[in-house]
This record gives structure tokens, C-alpha cells and sequence, in this order.
């Protein structure tokens, strides 16, 4: 007897009407909202996706052997990779100086060429000396069949 007062209580006090029209008013105003452009233009820059609202990866920078290098030392080392990383070539370390500039080193490489994303990839250990300054690096190379090569890993050596 009790719940059926309470059931009469509740209906009397939130009518099925209200309680309907509650639901509706809630679904509507919890809704997602929408923008649409006020401009009567038909090159809207919402419409058309302006260069502005794209987004994208930023690219890294490419990798330097060392920031002691200058350009001229940078293309010297290059050059003495590429002939040391070379799959056909022989192994041995390539060495590379810049009378100008007192840079020299030399790079050795490490391991069988292998190949990773399409393209051939070698590891190799390099020396660098430069504004009295000795760096032993270690890192990787890779290089599409036509492409030149190019850093993908530097970092200073560490015995394993």
C-alpha cells in the first residue's frame, strides 16, 4: 500500500508529459554543435581547405657527422663514406682531410651492408677531427640504387 502511495505521489508530482518533454529538452541541448560559415562567398576558406588549417609532420632536419664541419669538410667526408660504405667495395677504411680547414678523418665500416625500407643501409664507426677536437662517432648510412648516401643514425662511440 505503501509504494502504491509513493507511485501516485510521483506521477502526480512529475507528470509521463513532463518527464517526456525533459528527455527531449536534454537530447537536444547535449547535441554536437556544427560551424557553418556566414560568408555568402563560394571560396570559402572553410570549404575549400585553406593552407593555412592543413597540418602535417614537420621534417627533420638531415643528420650532421659533426657541427665542427664546415661545407667544404662535410662534402670531403661525404665522398670518403660513400666510398667506405660502398657494398661492392672492399671493407676498408676510408680516410678524407681538408687542408684548408685541418679537418680530417675516416670512416670503417661495419658489418654487411642490409636493407631496410627499400633502400641499402651499412653501419659504420668514423673519426673526426676538426678545430682541436677528436670525435669518434659511430652511426648508419643509407641510400636508395641511385640516390647518395645519408646519415640515419649518428652518435658518439660506445664500446659494447
Amino acid at each position: 500500500m505503501r509504494n502504491r502511495h509513493i507511485e501516485a505521489g510521483l506521477s502526480a508530482q512529475f507528470p509521463p508529459a513532463a518527464i517526456l518533454a525533459s528527455f527531449v529538452a536534454v537530447c537536444a541541448l547535449s547535441g554536437c554543435s556544427v560551424a557553418i560559415p556566414v560568408s555568402s562567398s563560394n571560396n570559402s576558406a572553410m570549404w575549400q581547405g585553406a593552407p593555412e588549417d592543413m597540418t602535417g609532420s614537420i621534417a627533420k632536419p638531415p643528420l650532421k657527422l659533426s657541427r665542427r664541419l664546415d661545407t667544404e669538410d662535410i662534402r670531403r667526408a661525404t665522398a670518403a663514406m660513400s666510398t667506405a660504405l660502398d657494398p661492392q667495395g672492399s671493407g676498408a677504411s676510408v680516410n678524407w682531410d681538408n687542408p684548408q680547414s685541418g679537418a680530417k678523418g675516416s670512416f670503417t665500416p661495419v658489418g654487411q651492408a642490409y636493407p631496410l625500407d627499400g633502400k641499402i643501409c651499412r653501419a659504420f664507426l668514423a673519426d673526426v677531427s676538426a678545430s682541436d677536437a677528436t670525435e669518434r662517432l659511430q652511426g648508419a648510412a643509407c641510400r636508395e640504387k641511385t640516390a647518395e648516401w645519408a646519415l640515419t643514425d649518428v652518435k658518439p662511440f660506445k664500446k659494447s
